[in-house]
């Protein structure tokens, strides 16, 4: 997969509706990058927000999939195709984006209550909230910080009709998160 086959995928798929959300996945998309690059991250992390659910439009299950008790594993999903550009400060950050939500879950008593209803769908079906033991371990892991930020990014990605700028604007921090790769 290329920068450009990934401008290709969000042309083609990114107008489909975000898991009910009330956003489409484009829209998702680039919500999460604002948020990432309004908080001053850098290219990697960016281009990280950007694509955390990129596995949603590689792993097609249809529209909201966790209504048919389907976990389409989008976290996995995009990886093998995201590997050849991206280093693991892109791709761990998009990995370990679905056990951040686990994480937090566990270590924040209000975090469960804000979830949507899809959100909570995807808890069940991803593995539920973490044990105090596992969120140890899981924070604990490279990447795992940034992740979380990313959940919380994504947490705030869902508003219908929210300005962003468009895919061709974070262009440039896919192409630079890729030449750090190299």
């Amino acid at each position: 997969m290329s920068l450009s086959d990934i401008c290709v995928l969000f042309a083609r798929k990114g107008g489909r509706a975000y898991e009910g959300e009330g956003v489409t996945q484009l829209e998702h998309a680039l919500q999460t990058a604002a948020q990432a690059e309004a908080a001053g991250s850098p290219p990697a992390l960016i281009a990280a927000a950007l694509l955390h659910d990129l596995g949603h439009l590689l792993n097609d299950q249809g529209e909201t999939p966790t209504l048919r008790g389907v976990d389409d594993v989008h976290q996995f999903a995009a990886l093998p195709f995201l590997r050849a550009l991206y280093g693991d400060d892109v791709l761990g950050p998009i990995r370990m984006h679905v056990d951040a939500k686990r994480y937090l879950c566990a270590t924040r008593a209000d975090y469960y209550a804000a979830l949507s209803a899809d959100s909570k769908r995807s808890l069940v079906l991803q593995g539920g909230v973490y044990s105090g033991d596992e969120a140890s371990r899981f924070i604990g892991q490279p990447h795992a910080e940034d992740a979380v930020k990313i959940r919380l990014w994504d947490d705030l990605a869902k508003v219908a009709g929210a300005v962003t700028p468009p895919l061709a604007h974070f262009v440039p921090a896919l192409e630079a998160a890729q030449r750090a790769a190299a």
